[in-house]
């Protein structure tokens, strides 16, 4: 009989998240705004309506939905310089992968010629500041849009399905679910997954610290963060549900 996994430092098994908790509409003049808190990681995620569109996206009928992403002063032990005029190269990467995540689940036609704009600043920083920030990006995307139709801006609802991600990694050979810093930052292999609710992945970013890692390997990873992920979108349904 072999011996169960050991507990990591926080207490949770291998395949457990970090605790979830959402609050609402810290920011009063947004259209919609949350704080998701996934262990003590902490990120603001708020939408705001622009009535124009991109200079291109003229003329076409469609909408489009833009975001940017930052960490703030006070985020991490050491504190982080603001980016005013030169966006890091990491922040960039990381605002276009929560773009992309969410424009993945978005009818634009839905939206006419006007501009939805994500803003996701982390509070404070424990690992896993993109997947949460996508992961409550979408219910602020969600409850904006439904706050559209009510003000009947919107004939139909936009966001035509769910968008969650999770990391997950490799440490001394075996997976863990949602990593904290402490893990994150000793992991053999660092995977950031974005999936829907029909179980499609929207995006996969995965990093071998150390060694090259297998394709088997892969699998494991994704069979790990699977389980989370549809938590999650379990738990994205039940907090909209609530505020509605």
């Amino acid at each position: 009989m072999t011996s169960a996994a050991p507990l990591r430092s926080d207490g949770r098994k291998a395949n457990e998240l970090r605790p979830f908790e959402i609050s609402w509409d810290p920011m009063g003049f947004a259209l919609s705004s949350v704080i998701i808190r996934t262990g003590r990681t902490s990120v603001i995620c708020s939408l705001s309506l622009d009535e124009r569109i991109p200079q291109w996206r003229e003329g076409q009928g469609q909408g489009w939905l833009s975001a940017e992403y930052r960490l703030l002063p006070g985020s991490t032990p050491k504190r982080q310089k603001r980016e005013l005029l030169k966006l890091s190269g990491r922040t960039q990467e990381i605002q276009r992968l929560i773009g992309r995540s969410l424009r993945a689940v978005l009818d634009m036609s839905a939206l006419g010629e006007r501009t939805l704009l994500i803003d996701c600043d982390v509070i404070q920083a424990d690992a896993g500041t993109r997947t949460a920030a996508i992961t409550g990006a979408w219910i602020a995307l969600f409850r904006g849009c439904d706050r559209l139709l009510d003000k009947g801006l919107l004939t139909n609802h936009p966001v035509k399905g769910q968008v969650a991600a999770v990391s997950v990694g490799l440490k001394s050979g075996s997976p863990l679910l949602d990593l904290d810093y402490s893990e994150d930052s000793s992991a053999d292999v660092d995977l950031n997954v974005v999936m829907d609710s029909d179980g499609r992945f929207l995006e996969i970013q995965g990093t071998a610290e150390g060694a090259p890692f297998s394709r088997e390997k892969l699998n494991d990873l994704l069979d790990f963060a699977e389980p989370g992920l549809k938590s999650l979108h379990e738990a994205q349904r039940l907090i909209l549900n609530q505020k509605l």
